[in-house]
């Protein structure tokens, strides 16, 4: 998977405040997402 520099960041900042590995927090949010049957939602600007 790719992942961007901002994204991976953000995780990295939520791996420092927990103590979880970002890995594990990118595996948990989106195991959420999928459990949830989360859809995501997106707006191209024209």
């Amino acid at each position: 998977m790719r992942f961007d520099k901002d994204t991976v960041g953000c995780f990295k900042s939520l791996s420092e405040k927990t103590g979880i590995p970002y890995q594990t927090l990118i595996n948990l949010y989106l195991r959420d997402c999928a459990m949830n049957q989360r859809k995501l939602h997106m707006k191209w600007a024209t």
